[in-house]
């Protein structure tokens, strides 16, 4: 089972539709023995950083603001990215209440400190939306929005600017330490980053490869998936690919949901019963999973051709 030692590492990002819950079941359900692994919209690459593959390990997302943020996290020693974070943090006079307490900032841990970084906050995503370079200032920017901005999330309107309002929370020491083992962890398994439209890329993949997608969800509401960001050509386009991969022996395993919110994806519904479905416990309605009308529920699946 290509599964790294529980506690598994958890991703520096919270990504939308992140697998770091469902990671148990995917690994009990991935193959063995695998040599190069492909993590197919990677996303906060919660299953790239735990998966051990004898071969390359690749995460290709098409988010380019997240994939320059983990090549600078790759680049840079954790001596110098901490430098970097906590020099922004003053140069835009940010909360620090792991060095001040809450109540520097007048408020407690209940409130947040959303009210006093809400100025700061706003002239730090005005600084990354008028760039004009992006490098390593800017990733970790990038990064630092995503800390202080509202539940940790990532999103950018149709004029592709961070438009995440400020948030409750800082970079505390468990958020450090969660980044400096994601760093590590990357290190250590030299992950390749590729940005790329999925269709764009020579995969060179054969028989004893293994690629995992975790596209976005046709039939969901999530961020990512706002102005028409996947379609049904979208959708039709990865399915076709995947059954290529199947043609050439290559082994996949595709995430997705069947079933949201009275909505179901019959495309992949149909095409899913030439391979294997296997259905995953996630309980996206919280406590209320069992309680709730059968329109009203998630049903996440893995598809596999092995």
């Amino acid at each position: 089972m290509p599964i790294t030692k529980t506690p598994y590492v958890k991703s520096c990002l919270n990504y939308t539709g992140g697998k770091y819950k469902l990671l148990n079941q995917l690994f009990s359900l991935f193959p063995e023995n695998i040599h190069n692994f492909v993590d197919l919209f990677c996303g906060g690459a919660n299953v790239l950083i735990n998966m051990e593959a004898t071969g390359t390990m690749t995460g290709i997302d098409n988010q380019k603001e997240v994939i320059r943020l983990y090549e600078t996290l790759k680049t840079y020693s954790e001596g110098e990215i901490l430098d970097l974070i906590y020099s922004i943090i003053s140069e835009f006079q940010l909360s620090e209440t792991r060095k001040f307490g809450y109540s520097y900032y007048g408020c407690d841990s209940s409130s947040g400190v959303g009210a006093y970084n809400k100025l700061p906050f706003l002239k730090l995503r005005d600084t990354y939306n008028s760039r004009t370079e992006n490098n390593c200032y800017y990733d970790t920017i990038f990064y630092l929005l995503t800390v202080y901005g509202f539940n940790n999330q990532i999103r950018f309107n149709k004029n592709m600017k961070f438009n995440i309002p400020v948030g409750k929370r800082d970079f505390n020491e468990k958020i450090e330490q969660n980044l400096l083992q994601f760093m590590r962890r990357i290190k250590e398994k030299n992950v390749n980053f590729i940005c790329s439209d999925f269709r764009n890329i020579d995969y060179q993949l054969t028989d004893g490869d293994f690629l995992y997608a975790d596209p976005p969800y046709l039939i969901s509401t999530a961020s990512y998936n706002e102005q028409g960001g996947w379609t049904e050509q979208d959708e039709r386009d990865l399915l076709n690919f995947l059954d290529d991969l199947d043609r050439r022996n290559v082994k996949f395993a595709l995430s997705n949901v069947t079933i949201h919110k009275g909505k179901e994806n019959t495309i992949l519904i149909d095409w899913s019963k030439k391979y294997h479905c296997h259905y995953l416990d996630y309980d996206y309605n919280n406590s209320n999973y069992q309680s709730n009308a059968r329109m009203n529920q998630t049903q996440e699946v893995l598809i596999t051709n092995y």
